[in-house]
């Protein structure tokens, strides 16, 4: 057998021992992790962890499980209660969709998270990546978890490159299943795994590849690592945008337990043509619900 080349992927075998060992020693001690947390508080948290990080998401979550412990309490609530509680994790359809996913749990299975992929798949509001996060990490199933962290991972230390592609594709789908442990506790744990280690260890600026597991192993590494050749990469900007501006207009519904007055609204941003656009954006999203009379109000229905 001829020894591993540079561009060579490594034995998948070799990868789990490693990285599965690192995770017992180095995970956080997150709440979502924790057998009390069950599928529910594990569904929660991956809707409020997609493009949020964990410091930020800590606080909401506890609050949100102590308020709403099981689907049917939250499906029992307005929308516009989500969106409140919300308050200023970003990207607010999310609670929305988290709502919405609520009250079908509730309606068509009694209000208990399903444990199939396929029936996760059908929630609204929870596509590939949730459905799999959730199945493997609530249920301890056998499914390819590829967040933003894992791609990363598996772009180093499998495939040689930097950065993976900006959209998952198919190759990388097919190279994480060919990653995966044959068990399914084994292969949970390692979906976990691989996760906790690109977010603590082989980060997208700073790899701290003195502190890698697989740092021997990893192609990137081993190849030199060679600079990215895809697509520049673009940090994403937040003053002055509409994002701003819409999280700013929610801000004072969220604060406000009566409907709010156009002009209430229009003190919040000084520019009315682009915060015109981004009122109609909300209400559009579903996020805000006009009046007749002019005011506005967290969605009710």
């Amino acid at each position: 057998m001829t020894a591993m080349t540079s561009t060579q992927t490594p034995p998948a075998a070799s990868l789990h021992t490693p990285v599965i060992g690192w995770f017992e020693q180095h995970a956080r001690d997150l709440p979502w992790r924790r057998p009390e947390a069950g599928a529910w508080g594990v569904m929660v948290s991956e809707f409020m962890l997609q493009q949020t990080p964990v410091s930020r998401v800590l606080p909401v979550y506890e609050q949100w499980l102590a308020r709403w412990p099981r689907p049917a309490d939250l499906a029992a609530e307005a929308p516009g209660e989500a969106v409140r509680a919300w308050g200023r994790l970003g990207y607010p359809r999310r609670a929305l969709r988290l709502h919405g996913a609520a009250q079908a749990i509730t309606e068509r299975h009694g209000g208990d998270v399903p444990s199939e992929h396929a029936q996760l798949l059908a929630l609204p509001g929870i596509g590939e990546y949730t459905a799999a996060a959730v199945a493997s990490f609530a249920y301890g199933q056998r499914h390819a978890v590829l967040d933003t962290n894992v791609r990363r991972v598996f772009a180093r230390a499998a495939s040689g490159v930097q950065y993976p592609p900006n959209a998952t594709t198919a190759a990388e789908r097919k190279l994480a299943r060919a990653l995966l442990p044959e068990e399914d506790e084994r292969a949970a744990r390692w979906a976990a795994a691989t996760m906790e280690l690109g977010a603590l260890v082989c980060t997208a600026r700073n790899e701290d590849c003195d502190r890698c597991p697989i740092a021997s192993r990893c192609a990137w590494r081993l190849a030199g690592k060679p600079a990215h050749q895809g697509p520049p990469r673009k940090g994403q900007t937040y003053a002055g945008t509409d994002r701003q501006v819409r999280g700013q207009l929610l801000a004072v519904l969220r604060d406000s337990v009566s409907p709010v007055a156009q002009a209430a609204l229009d003190a919040v941003w000084e520019e009315p043509v682009q915060r015109a656009r981004a009122l109609d954006g909300l209400v559009a999203d579903g996020l805000v619900e006009p009046l007749a009379d002019g005011r506005y109000r967290l969605p009710l229905t």
